[in-house]
């Protein structure tokens, strides 16, 4: 199909999280979310068009490293 291989995808993702009771039915849940914690460069696949002065060069990246904050009430 393609003539040409492009990079693996990896990511690692890590959540830290903690839940406190307000009351007997009010909690409130506190996370700290990290998509693709190492930061690695996910790189988008190389150019397949045998010929092609760009023919296997790489254009295009996908996201960086997301930090999210997030507080959920429950009742």
């Amino acid at each position: 199909r393609n003539p040409v291989r492009g990079p693996g995808y990896q990511t690692a993702d890590m959540m830290l999280g903690k839940t406190f009771n307000l009351s007997e039915r009010l909690n409130t849940e506190f996370r700290a979310e990290v998509f693709n914690l190492t930061n690695t460069p996910p790189l988008g696949q190389p150019n397949g068009l045998f010929g092609t002065p760009a023919f296997g060069s790489i254009t295009s990246a996908f996201d960086q490293r997301v930090f999210e904050l997030v507080l959920k009430v429950n009742f």
